[in-house]
């Protein structure tokens, strides 16, 4: 399918072919007629993106004090390699569109295959043949409403809810500043509401416009305040202004303070400057909102409509994009007359070079789709574009590996990390999204990009299946890629729970049983690096037990991030705190046999991000392990301690490591990055398939560490201690019988 999209650090705007979006639970697939572009909002995303990194900086200074503190804790290469990342990540851009359904979810209730739908939502309802959508941002197109005139239900939701956060009434008096698209269907809302309203421009074929269609009264702003002009309308003031502009200029909502009466409202709905002039608003006691989007739910993915939520959120998005599709059904809203210009989507960039350099004038562009989809593949193939030419890779030498999933981690760590690597050849890269595989595979160099993951698994030119999706899918997609006779890598965790485990550990003895001995490689990357590394090699003589600690300054996760999802991420124990069972496993050679959990604030929370664990091991070692996400974010993230044998090593945040013994200390440091040995451990992983590296981990070993997470979790559950159970059995049994 084609989709517009921009590179954030170049600017740079494209029509791509990139692969339809794979089906989804809980979600709409929805074949686009029309999309509507949002000039002011739009022009703004273009427009910064075409700065230089220095502009870019300039008007985002949060954004850089977050790389700052990154590169304090983390190190300069690693803040910066992560910054550029994100940078160079493409941007979906539209986000109001009409067309109808093809696919209904797993899940999703209210929709049938065909349903005439409109669509809100960055990110979702984009400039693109086929878009997946959430149902809460889509609804119905009534009868005698038209796909062109339901494009415009993302603006018209936004106009809706800017007037409702105004919180006027029949006969007040409404201001609206900036009768661009959105302003002009603000001032019809407001005709519907029974306001007498007035509006501002700077262009005077706006104000002509909207008073045809309903404005009592229009006053240009072109070359001077028109607060006069508005008190003439309205002596006492308007009881409410919406700002509908799009400028950096603070000059709106220095007008709009002018021109509101005393306890005025007044409502930001465009892109506006916000610093308050606080002594107008404090002579008047002026009220101030932004409005958000189309209301409540509209910024929650969590969000889910209840009918107990109805007297306390009347007015959901989803709610307010109904209401006004019926606004243009009874006619109260009238948006032909609207549509200036309309493209085709190959011809996007032409609507772009519009908005841009605005060489004729323009209030609605619309981009066009295809009725009928293109049958130029079918089936599965719909889901896979080729990126680069297979033949030139040196194919019978070298490994090749294939990918599922590239979010950030395998974008900003992995996929730079593979592509140094000698001996290997990257094939197919799989994500449920076109344009974050087309990407992905386009940049790093994989030959081709894909939706459906089923294509990797069956690929005969891949050796090495590399499973990078989220938590929840780990087990599934390991399962497959044994069945299909490929050696794996996974990111941890290596599952989220006993049954899942079990799945893996049977299909891994079938595969050995029938190919061989495939390799299971968990990316437990803290055992691979060099400072743990460098370590281990001087404790060798150290003698057991030992005692060991590590301190891990996590930061905070919201609570509806998918991490804390117990379907797709698992919680922060089996999901981040594997990382250091695995490392004492790896410093002591032992597995744990024990283990007791707590957590901040009492027995049995739901989310476990403040957690201190104990640890004890079949050699006679003790590990503590303390997760706290309460810390700074500018003080170092980790620090490993362990003593034994009259000596004591420390590792801090994976820049620096120290071994002190008999009074002499020694030190290997890394002052430009943290090194937590990702390089490292796929280096080993391919060195291994080519016959030439180590051993690497056994899956027993990961098995091993596997359980441990699961006692942890039981245990923190029931605030007792817990043995963990040996090879072959999952459930963790209590030592207090």
């Amino acid at each position: 399918m084609k989709q517009v999209l921009q590179s954030y650090r170049t600017g740079e705007l494209e029509v791509l072919d990139v692969p339809d979006p794979a089906p989804k639970a809980g979600r709409l697939l929805v074949r686009n007629v029309v999309s509507l572009v949002s000039a002011g909002t739009e022009r703004n995303m273009l427009s910064m993106a075409k700065k230089s990194l220095a502009g870019k900086a300039l008007a985002r200074p949060d954004l850089v004090r977050q790389v700052i503190a990154k590169a304090r804790a983390e190190g300069v290469l690693e803040a910066y390699s992560q910054a550029m990342n994100r940078l160079d990540a493409p941007v979906p851009l539209g986000y109001s569109s009409a067309g109808l359904v093809e696919m209904v979810g797993e899940g999703v209730k209210g929709f049938a295959v065909g349903d005439r739908v409109a669509c809100v939502g960055s990110g979702y309802a984009s400039h693109a043949e086929l878009v997946s959508v959430p149902p809460k941002l889509c609804a119905r197109i009534p009868d005698g409403v038209g796909f062109e005139q339901a494009a415009f239900v993302a603006l018209g939701g936004i106009a809706l809810e800017a007037v409702r956060e105004a919180q006027i009434d029949l006969g007040a008096n409404a201001l609206v500043i900036g009768l661009g698209l959105l302003g002009q269907l603000t001032i019809q809302l407001l005709n519907a509401a029974g306001c007498h309203t007035i509006g501002t421009d700077v262009v005077q074929e706006k104000i002509e416009m909207a008073l045809q269609y309903g404005m009592e009264a229009g006053i240009s702003s072109e070359g001077g305040s028109p607060s006069e002009a508005i008190r003439a309308f309205a002596p006492r003031g308007v009881d409410a202004a919406i700002l509908t502009a799009a400028t950096k200029s603070n000059a709106p909502l220095e007008l709009a303070a002018e021109a509101s009466c005393e306890r005025g409202r007044i409502v930001a709905a465009g892109l506006v400057g916000l610093k308050i002039p606080r002594e107008l608003f404090f002579e008047k006691e002026l009220e101030f909102v932004v409005s958000r989007a189309w209301g409540p739910g509209a910024l929650d993915p969590a969000y889910v409509e209840k009918d107990f939520d109805f007297p306390y959120a009347r007015w959901s998005a989803q709610r307010n994009i109904v209401e006004f599709l019926w606004c243009l059904k009874s006619g109260s809203v009238k948006v032909d007359h609207l549509i200036t210009h309309a493209f085709s989507i190959q011809d996007a960039d032409k609507a772009y070079d519009l908005v841009l350099n605005a060489h004729e004038p323009y209030v609605g562009i619309l981009i066009r789709y295809p009725t009928e989809p293109q049958q130029t593949r079918s089936g599965s193939d719909l889901r896979v574009v080729r990126v680069a030419q297979a033949a030139d890779r040196l194919r019978s030498a070298k490994i090749g590996v294939g990918a599922i999933g590239a979010g950030l981690f395998a974008t900003s760590t992995l996929f730079p990390i593979l592509g140094k690597l000698d001996g290997i050849r990257l094939e197919g890269l799989a994500t449920t999204s076109g344009m974050s595989s087309h990407h992905g595979a386009r940049k790093f160099g994989f030959s081709y990009c894909a939706t459906d993951a089923q294509r990797i698994l069956e690929d005969p030119n891949t050796d090495l299946v590399m499973v990078l999706t989220r938590h929840g899918e780990h087990a599934r997609f390991v399962t497959a890629a044994l069945e299909a006779g490929k050696h794996v890598f996974v990111e941890k965790p290596l599952a989220m729970n006993a049954v899942q485990l079990d799945q893996v550990a049977s299909a891994y003895q079938a595969a050995v049983g029938r190919d061989g001995a495939p390799v299971v490689f968990v990316g437990f990357n803290r055992r691979h690096s060099p400072m743990a590394r460098w370590l281990k090699e001087r404790l060798a003589d150290a003698g057991r037990p030992l005692g060991i600690h590590c301190t891990v300054n996590a930061g905070p996760i919201p609570r509806e991030h998918w991490v804390h999802d117990t379907t797709e991420g698992g919680g922060r124990v089996v999901g981040e705190i594997c990382h250091f069972v695995d490392l004492v496993h790896f410093l002591t050679d032992s597995k744990t046999v024990r283990v007791f959990a707590e957590t901040m604030g009492g027995r049995g929370r739901e989310v476990s991000d403040d957690v201190v664990i104990s640890l004890k091991l079949e050699d006679g070692s003790i590990a503590s392990i303390t997760y706290l996400s309460g810390g700074d974010k500018a003080y170092p993230r980790e620090r490993i301690e362990v003593f034994g044998g009259g000596s004591v090593g420390v590792i801090d945040n994976f820049r620096e490591a120290t071994f002190t013994r008999h009074g002499r200390r020694s030190r290997r440091r890394d002052l430009l990055r943290t090194d937590r040995g990702h390089h490292t451990e796929l280096a080993a992983l391919v060195a291994a398939l080519r016959g030439t590296g180590e051993p690497l981990p056994s899956l027993n070993e990961y098995i091993a560490t596997t359980q441990t997470t699961f006692a942890i979790e039981t245990s923190l559950k029931l605030s007792l201690p817990l043995a963990v159970e040996g090879e072959g059995s999952h459930e963790p049994t209590s030592t207090l019988d």
